[in-house]
């Protein structure tokens, strides 16, 4: 291997590894480089991006189709270059309706240096906005089969959008995770789940690692009391980048508001950034030119 693949190897067998600890591990979502050297400094074992948070950093909504798959991985590979620390990516829905496109989205992944990424089983038409389960399955079939392709474990998230998408139905989401981990999906993940029964299920009924989203009902969880439900990997999704921008709206809200500036007594000091910034890092993923 090339020194690249050998960081990205290492850090692909990091990534496999946390999801066998018998304690949950967070995966926070940065949505740019600063970010991601800023949560790597603070003492995180991996990092996920975030579709929502980039869409919100370019100025867009978030939704399917906002932003493309190219502009999404070149995010993702500034990411990857900005942190020593296995990334895994919101693939959105494969950027795609084939097997085949999902199968390329996951080859251009690896090749932007991400070591995993989850892809949905949403199709983004308000009318109809989740898969056939057959279709859905035969697209996690695909991203599975181009993973096992590569010289490395990039870890496959398979996503049920149920919930998400306005459909509590927890048996069909249950039935839906089933089939993804037949279909060979290393980590299941069902956003949106309402309450801890839920989770609860969900974990018992597969066999495979299963991410959460933090947000309510779950965000009065800890990451202890997840875990006791069989939880193994905890993301935030677009939470820290709204919290972000909470901050932002606030400060400019009593600027405008009061003339005052009190807010600088939270900002992070100058220096202290300046040193997350500065840290010394392995070289960057190589630019994927395949065609």
């Amino acid at each position: 291997m090339n020194p690249a693949s050998t960081d990205q190897h290492r850090r692909a067998v990091a990534f496999r590894r946390l999801h066998e600890a018998d304690v949950p591990f967070v995966v926070p979502n940065p949505w740019d480089a600063g970010t991601a050297r800023i949560l790597g400094a603070l003492g995180f074992s991996a990092l996920a991006t975030t579709g929502a948070g980039l869409a919100y950093s370019r100025g867009v909504p978030d939704g399917e189709g906002r932003l493309g798959r190219e502009e999404i991985l070149e995010n993702a590979r500034c990411i990857v270059g900005a942190t020593p620390l296995p990334v895994t990516a919101d693939l959105e829905s494969g950027f795609g309706d084939t097997p085949q496109e999902v199968a390329e989205t996951v080859r251009r992944a690896a090749g932007a240096g991400l070591v995993g990424g989850s892809v949905e089983d949403s199709t983004g038409r308000p009318g109809d906005p989740v898969r056939p389960l057959e279709e859905a399955v035969e697209r996690v079939a695909a991203a599975v089969e181009a993973a096992r392709g590569l010289d490395f474990p990039f870890t496959v998230t398979a996503r049920a959008e149920n919930f998400f998408q306005g459909r509590p139905d927890l048996p069909d989401t249950v039935r839906r995770l089933q089939a993804y981990q037949e279909a060979g999906a290393d980590v299941l993940y069902a956003p949106g789940l309402p309450d801890a029964g839920a989770i609860r299920t969900v974990c018992s009924e597969v066999d495979r690692p299963v991410n959460v989203l933090l947000g309510a009902p779950a965000l009065a969880l800890t990451v202890e009391e997840l875990g006791a439900l069989g939880v193994r990997r905890i993301s935030v999704g677009s939470a820290m980048a709204r919290a972000a921008l909470g901050a932002l709206v606030r400060a400019a809200q009593e600027i405008r508001t009061h003339g005052s500036f009190t807010f600088g007594a939270d900002a992070l000091p100058y220096a202290e950034v300046n040193t997350m910034m500065a840290a010394e890092l392995p070289p960057g993923p190589q630019e994927d030119r395949t065609p």
